[in-house]
């Protein structure tokens, strides 16, 4: 059987272990266009006649708008709870579009956008736990001896999906699907875990505590995030691969970085990060600390300490990484945005133009898109720079509304200060433009 044939069959057994025959699921789907407000679908029959060619032998592709809805139909169990882990028929179903052809960047979307839904609904506290997880992990919670492996692993996969939603869901909904899986780790790890599973489940908590620190900062709470980084170093300390370190570390600098005046905080703790990655099994995180390094040089003016840092982290983003236990923590695209930031402080604006045009065109994942809005305003810098204030301000516009989109603060911050370099010609029009959009979407 083909992958076409194996989409259409899954597509099919989807609808029959919920009892529902094709009328069944033509009818949910136009209840769930109605729902949204969507454009009424066609006649029960014609939408019934596209649901069996969807499970025909010589399957055909949902178009975008049944693939919403058939996301969101699938998105909820029998019993009206939201499922969206591993294990899922949401899941499953997503399998199946990639089965059938459909390409990983409109599945990525797919599923972002059903995210969005169910978080606007109000919806999906434990919704990245895999169905029989959820079960396992009330059971373990009540008697932690009875933690298991599929206890971590779905805690570990929950936390996982939350960090994939970054820049496509709101930060303070993502705070919201995140905190069930952290409090589970927090109370599971002060109880009798079998000694086995301890470190594993120390490395989800390790996870879940950074990016909460993160998620918890950009929603404007810097106490909760100190205290969060200070959880997640504390479980990292005790893990036996120093690289866990290294990435709160940097996480906590970055955050620093953006949130004290002077460099002292933020150095520290790139120079800590440093310093735990060149022991620890990740290449990739060892550029990325070595990168972090070379802007905090760069932002005090010490070029030649930059461009040493700088080529470690070429060094080691160019190397084998096949079997790197972090492979997505940093990528040639990041590189190249890091390079710009270091030719804007002690090196060339036209350089580090090119550089953050090159870094952003290759930040086009939805999950790099809070990345690609700060490259852009470190790319209006060097166009302010130039002599060129107008286009400087026409980049600016397109980042406002990355940052409307997930109420980021670092966005907000970077756009701040790249606006107040336009200063200098805050009476043209154009500036006072960009002035209205500021205020229209941020409030600022």
């Amino acid at each position: 059987m083909d992958d076409k044939a194996t989409g259409a069959v899954t597509l099919k057994r989807l609808r029959t272990r919920r009892g529902l025959s094709l009328n069944d699921l033509a009818r949910a789907l136009s209840e769930t266009a109605r729902e949204l407000a969507h454009p009424h679908l066609p006649s029960t029959a014609s939408v019934q006649r596209s649901v069996a060619r969807w499970e025909s032998n010589r399957p055909t592709m949902p178009d975008e708008r049944y693939q919403l809805l058939l996301g969101l139909v699938y998105a909820r169990t029998p019993a009206g709870q939201t499922a969206l882990g591993a294990g899922s028929d949401f899941a499953e179903y997503l399998d199946a579009l990639g089965l059938l052809g459909e390409g990983e960047r409109r599945i990525a979307e797919l599923r972002s956008a059903v995210v969005r839904r169910v978080t606007d609904a109000g919806g999906g506290m434990l919704a990245f736990l895999a169905p029989g997880t959820q079960a396992a992990l009330v059971h373990a919670l009540a008697d932690p001896t009875h933690v298991d492996e599929r206890v971590t692993a779905g805690l570990g996969a929950a936390v996982s999906d939350v960090d994939q939603q970054v820049g496509s869901v709101p930060f303070v909904r993502l705070q919201l699907l995140l905190s069930p899986a952290l409090e589970a780790c927090r109370q599971l790890l002060a109880g009798p875990v079998p000694v086995p599973l301890v470190p594993e489940l120390r490395a989800v908590a390790v996870s879940a505590a950074t990016l909460a620190a993160r998620l918890t900062f950009e929603t404007r709470d810097d106490t909760a995030a100190r205290a969060l980084y200070a959880d997640a170093t504390r479980w990292a300390a005790a893990l036996a691969d120093p690289w866990r370190q290294a990435g709160v570390h940097m996480s906590h600098a970055l955050v620093t970085l953006y949130s004290q005046d002077g460099l002292d905080g933020a150095r520290r703790l790139v120079d800590e990060a440093v310093r735990t990655a060149r022991s620890g099994a990740s290449v990739r995180v060892r550029a990325r600390a070595h990168a972090l390094q070379a802007e905090i040089a760069a932002r005090e003016g010490l070029e030649r300490q930059a461009q040493t840092a700088l080529g470690l982290a070429a060094y080691d983003t160019e190397a084998h990484h096949k079997g790197d236990p972090s492979p997505s923590s940093f990528s040639l695209g990041h590189l190249r945005g890091f390079e710009g930031v270091c030719e804007l402080y002690v090196g060339d604006p036209q350089s580090a133009h090119d550089r953050f045009a090159r870094s952003a065109a290759a930040l086009s994942a939805p999950r790099e898109q809070v990345q690609r809005a700060i490259v852009r305003t470190d790319q209006a810098l060097a166009r302010i720079k130039l002599g060129e204030p107008r286009a400087a301000a026409d980049l600016l516009h397109e980042c406002v509304g990355a940052a409307a989109s997930t109420g980021g603060r670092v966005p907000a911050i970077r756009l701040r200060r790249a606006r107040r370099e336009l200063r200098p010609w805050r009476r043209e029009e154009w500036a006072v433009d960009l002035d209205d959009h500021l205020m229209d979407v941020l409030g600022s």
